[in-house]
C-alpha cells in the first residue's frame, strides 16, 4: 500500500497563494491590455497592406516617444513573481516563544510548561501578524506594479491612436 506524504496545511497554503499571485496578475495584464488595444479603420480606402505597414510604423513611433515597449512590458508582468516565502515560520514562532516562556515561567515560580504553553500561543500569533503583514506588502507592490504598466500600455496606445488617425484612419 502506498502512503501519502503529507505537506503541512501552512506549506500547502503558501503554494496556493504563490500560484494565484503569479496567475491572476498575467490574466488580468492579458485582459487589460486585450481591451486597451484600438481599433482601425482604414477610412480613406487604404489597402491592408498600407493598413498593415502604417500601423508598423506607428507601433515604432510609439514605442519611442513614450519609451514603451508592450512586448518587453508582457515580459517584465509575466517574469515577477513575488519572492518565495520562507517555510515553518508559525512552527518556528511557536518554538522560540516556548523557549522565552519556558525561560520566563521557570522564573516566575517554577511554572515551566504553562509558560511554555503561553510562550508558544503568544510566539505564534506574533509570527502569523508579520506574515500577514508581509503578505499584505506584497499584494500591494504587485497592485502598484499592474496599474504601472497598465498606465504605460494605456500611454503607448494613445500614441499609436494618434498616429493611426493622423494617417486616415478611423480609431475606436
Amino acid at each position: 500500500m502506498q502512503e501519502r506524504q503529507q505537506v503541512p496545511t501552512e506549506a500547502l497554503v503558501m503554494q496556493i497563494i504563490a500560484r494565484l499571485s503569479i496567475v491572476l496578475p498575467l490574466l488580468f495584464f492579458a485582459c487589460a491590455a486585450a481591451a486597451q488595444q484600438p481599433i482601425f479603420y482604414p477610412a480613406r480606402g487604404q489597402s491592408a497592406e498600407r493598413q498593415n505597414t502604417d500601423t508598423a510604423e506607428c507601433r515604432s513611433w510609439a514605442q519611442q516617444i513614450t519609451g514603451v515597449n508592450p512586448e518587453a512590458l508582457a515580459e517584465q508582468m509575466a517574469n515577477s513573481a513575488p519572492p518565495e516565502q520562507p517555510r515553518g515560520g508559525l512552527f518556528r514562532g511557536a518554538g522560540g516563544g516556548a523557549l522565552f516562556g519556558t525561560l520566563i515561567g521557570g522564573v516566575a515560580g517554577g511554572h515551566w510548561g504553562e509558560g511554555a504553553g503561553i510562550g508558544a500561543l503568544v510566539g505564534t500569533m506574533g509570527v502569523g501578524m508579520r506574515m500577514r503583514r508581509e503578505r499584505a506588502q506584497m499584494a500591494m507592490q504587485q497592485e502598484g506594479m499592474q496599474q504601472q504598466a497598465s498606465g504605460d500600455l494605456s500611454r503607448y496606445n494613445r500614441a499609436v491612436k494618434a498616429c493611426m488617425t493622423g494617417r486616415g484612419y478611423t480609431a475606436e
